[in-house]
């Protein structure tokens, strides 16, 4: 089999393609990325149920609390008269005899590594108990780590903050607030952060994988929680700003995924945002991983999926969203003497962000014309971006934006989209960056389609802001379902991908979907990297599009092949050639690769082969991941049956 290397037709790549997608999904950032190990710390949560256009929520502010020892004479009452904030009113009263108090779930308990330390606070208001109270982490009644903490009866919220250090490594452990002695007191906004976390936010493992990937830029904070439920329920940036304590919770558009008439309430129902993780986290975050913003924005339409409103074109409240945009794009970039720049200084970062690329909605669609109310009419879709595009371009000129094909690819929808996206690029070039295709599709589908950009007109780019092989029969798009990230969809995508880097003058952009997934917390499979409390496991796909991050030149070559099920797509930079080659098939090649120039000599190969039902686990986390061979010819592999290669000759 041979692979031919060419600079006819040699391409320039200006831009790293190849980027992450981050969402409050699979308890990815309360519980995930965002370091806080408490649940519910702040006794906001809502027990949330129901179906399309019909959603029941709840106040449970005691979820995830519960008295501790058991069997204690212990009240716990949520109130919330006279609270520490108005934006968080909820908090609890606790009763407790000597010794007794409560503990929080912490989503599958605490985890402890020896020696770490740990940022502890809380709120406290004591009318008449004037004695101690206990906090810490405990097994079996034992302390593992511990503050005593002296508590003063003036009727005042205090907020008490200290550092506990581990005395040992403990799974599950129970993070306990108690007494020392018979009383009632009032506490609120609990919290406990790894001493570790990245910039005091960002778990630090988490964040470390997401820096090792060296992606181009990070697309957030969604997917479906930028739309919401409900209009009520969108993603409100402005409230993700300031203390943690003030950042008003929300309930989470996930906590009611697979829910239907006969089973409305999901085993996730509490799950909630506290909004930890907020705006200026993101653009934070952004500057760690060294790569782009790609925030997006409601363009006045909840999600399709789950809810039939929407905010008319002409109607007074359209103009919130636009405002909350054109404010977005201020806070980012604005200078101190601006509204909102001046509050991103005061906020402790004085220079802008330099923020590029904004997308306008998540993944909707021009619905046809329905009857509504008595009245026909469609949600107005693509009027909405053109208003918002002709705003924020007219203060904002340089602007990328970034317009959405819908869910779907090869729909009538999508088709629809193209068509005015590729209308209004032939009246104002500018007037779209890219459009955003999110597909969710077989290994199948994805072989067959690896080609697909090769045909591409060059008017409009394209960002693949949510993609990923769904390997029939292993649980996609279902509740914890570590098996979807089987070997057999990663090489699919591998394959995919090689017409993506072809065609990297068109693809722009690319993220996978979804990025985290806690194990037992997990809404949708496959995803990126699971993990839980003790350590994270990036899954066969997360090394596979890292490869195509970290080994991607500055200008794509052509590659051609006469192998069958073989893919392969090349690109160079200051004298390296990187060539990828996908060996979809059952049986073992020899690959020679020529060229019509010197492209240099082997001198690495990394490489990922596995079975196709493969994946890891927690148990197994490197079962499926790169490995080194040392070439043993200067232009010329082999190539194992199921496998994807990275090849780099150096000149």
């Amino acid at each position: 089999m041979k692979i031919a290397l060419s600079q006819e037709g040699k391409r320039p790549l200006h831009t790293r393609t190849v980027g992450l997608f981050l969402e409050d999904i699979n308890y990815g950032l309360d519980g995930g990325l965002y370091a806080e190990m408490l649940e519910n710390r702040n006794f906001e949560a809502k027990d949330v149920r129901g179906t399309k256009d019909n959603f029941i929520v709840e106040e449970d502010g005691s979820y995830g609390w519960s008295p501790y020892p058991a069997g204690a004479a212990v009240e716990m009452k949520i109130k919330s008269d006279r609270p520490l904030f108005s934006e968080n009113p909820h908090y609890l009263r606790l009763k407790a005899e000597a010794g007794a108090g409560v503990r929080n779930k912490a989503y599958d308990g605490i985890y402890l590594v020896k020696g770490m330390k740990y940022n502890v606070s809380l709120w406290l208001r004591s009318y008449d108990y004037r004695g101690k109270a206990c906090v810490g982490v405990y097994r079996d009644g034992a302390a593992l780590a511990e503050k005593k903490i002296k508590i003063k009866a003036d009727g005042k919220w205090r907020r008490y903050f200290f550092r506990l250090k581990a005395k040992m490594d403990a799974e599950k452990a129970d993070f306990c607030f108690l007494l020392a002695g018979s009383g009632t007191v009032h506490i609120d906004a609990f919290s406990m952060m790894p001493e570790n976390a990245i910039k005091g936010v960002f778990r630090r493992d988490l964040a470390e994988l997401m820096k090792d990937f060296k992606p181009a830029f990070l697309r957030f904070p969604g997917g479906c929680v930028v739309e919401g439920n409900t209009l009520a329920n969108r993603y409100l940036w402005k409230n993700s700003l300031g203390p943690a304590e003030r950042r008003k919770h929300n309930w989470n558009r996930w906590a009611v995924h697979g829910t239907d008439v006969g089973n409305p309430r999901s085993p996730y129902s509490h799950y909630g945002q506290t909004l930890g993780i907020g705006f200026y986290e993101y653009f934070r975050l952004c500057e760690y991983l060294g790569c782009k913003a790609l925030p997006v924005v409601n363009v006045g339409i909840a999600c399709q999926y789950m809810s039939t409103e929407s905010v008319p074109v002409d109607s007074p409240e359209f103009e919130t969203y636009l405002q909350e945009a054109l404010d977005l794009v201020e806070f980012a970039n604005g200078g101190e003497d601006t509204e909102w720049g001046k509050v991103r200084a005061e906020l402790g970062h004085p220079e802008p962000f330099e923020l590029e690329y904004l997308a306008l909605g998540n993944e909707q669609w021009e619905d046809l014309p329905e009857q509504r109310d008595g009245t026909v009419r469609s949600n107005d879709f693509y009027k909405r971006c053109e208003i918002f595009e002709k705003r924020l371009h007219e203060k904002y000129p340089a602007l990328k934006l970034v317009g959405t094909a819908g869910p779907t690819v090869g729909t009538p929808t999508y088709e629809s989209a193209w068509a005015w996206a590729r209308k209004k690029a032939e009246e104002d070039p500018a007037f779209l960056y890219c459009m955003d295709e999110h597909f969710y599709v077989s290994p199948a589908w994805l072989y067959g389609h690896a080609d697909v950009y090769d045909g591409y007109p060059r008017d409009v780019k394209v960002c693949a802001g949510e993609y990923a092989a769904h390997v029939p029969g292993t649980g996609c798009g279902s509740f914890n379902a570590p098996q979807a990230n089987c070997w057999e969809g990663a090489l699919a995508e591998a394959a995919f991908m090689t017409g993506m880097e072809r065609n990297a003058d068109v693809v722009v952009m690319s993220s996978y979907a979804p990025l985290f997934a806690r194990i037992g917390y997990t809404q949708w499979g496959p995803a990126l990297v699971w993990f839980d409390g003790k350590g994270v496991y990036p899954s066969a796909n997360y090394h596979v599009q890292r490869l195509y991050s970290l080994y991607t030149g500055n200008a794509v070559l052509k590659a051609e092949t006469d192998g069958e099920k073989v893919y392969v797509t090349a690109s160079e930079r200051e004298g390296l050639t990187y060539l990828k080659i996908v060996n979809a098939g059952e049986t073992e090649l020899d690959a020679e690769i020529v060229g019509d120039y010197d492209f240099g000599q082997l001198t690495r190969i990394i490489r990922i082969q596995a079975a196709p039902a493969d994946y890891n686990t927690a148990e197994e986390p490197q079962k499926v991941c790169p490995y080194e061979e040392a070439p043993l010819s200067a232009r010329s592999c082999t190539l194992p049956p199921k496998s994807f290669s990275v090849l780099v000759f150096r000149k």
